[in-house]
């Protein structure tokens, strides 16, 4: 199955750049590209792209707007893409809002090319790309400092059973799904069948949500190792 996948930049050179690297790979195919928010948005409605590579900091309409136009599309608009945010920071406000809105990771725009090849099959499968150190220092700072106003975690957390509690718990703290498998001793098709679980009774998005969902609710603290 090939990957559709649309570039939102305002640089032109990191546009052709990441355009000609994933379009050399055989399951990719690069359907477009936008200079700013405003046209990614319209550019994604029309050609609807598997992912969506954002860039965070663009004119007319920045990532995190258009990240959230995307994602909770107006009554109507059914397509609805994974969105990978593109930073040059590996600690930004911004990303950690596209985060909560529903975006499914960030990639750093220095990170080598395989890694961007990596993350856009990864979105693309359903995954959310959480599993870099660095990613795990921006969510728990950003909780640590800004934590949502409403703490109700109880009524929702409760809907969870143990195990998934556990799950939920190692989501949070950046471990994959094997080595999750690994410290539970249960086969990794259990593990993804018990994320399934967590999602659906929590009402989130995908894995991404579940790290900030973990996070604001006092499950993990951030800072714990």
């Amino acid at each position: 199955m090939t990957i559709k996948v649309i570039i939102v930049d305002d640089q032109a050179m990191v546009r052709a750049g990441f355009a000609a690297l994933l379009a050399a790979q055989p399951d990719i195919d690069v359907v477009g590209d936008a200079p700013d928010g405003v046209r990614g948005v319209e550019l994604s409605r029309r050609a609807h792209p598997d992912v969506v590579l954002m860039d965070v900091r663009m004119p007319e309409m920045d990532g995190l707007e258009a990240a959230r136009r995307l994602l909770d599309p107006p009554a109507g608009v059914t397509h609805r893409p994974k969105v990978l945010m593109l930073t040059t920071f590996d600690v930004d406000d911004y990303v950690y809002e596209a985060l909560r809105a529903g975006a499914s990771g960030f990639l750093l725009k220095d990170a080598p090319p395989a890694d961007l090849i990596s993350a856009v099959r990864v979105v693309a499968a359903g995954e959310a790309l959480l599993a870099p150190s660095v990613t795990r220092r921006l969510i728990a700072d950003f909780a640590r400092q800004r934590p949502a106003p409403n703490r109700t975690p109880g009524l929702r957390l409760k809907a969870l059973t143990p195990r998934e509690t556990e799950v939920l718990e190692l989501i949070a703290r950046g471990l994959s799904n094997q080595e999750i498998a690994a410290a539970l001793v249960l086969a990794e098709q259990t593990v993804k069948t018990h994320i399934g679980r967590i999602l659906a009774k929590l009402g989130l998005r995908d894995r991404a949500q579940a790290v900030i969902f973990a996070y604001e609710s006092g499950l993990v603290t951030p800072g714990e190792s």
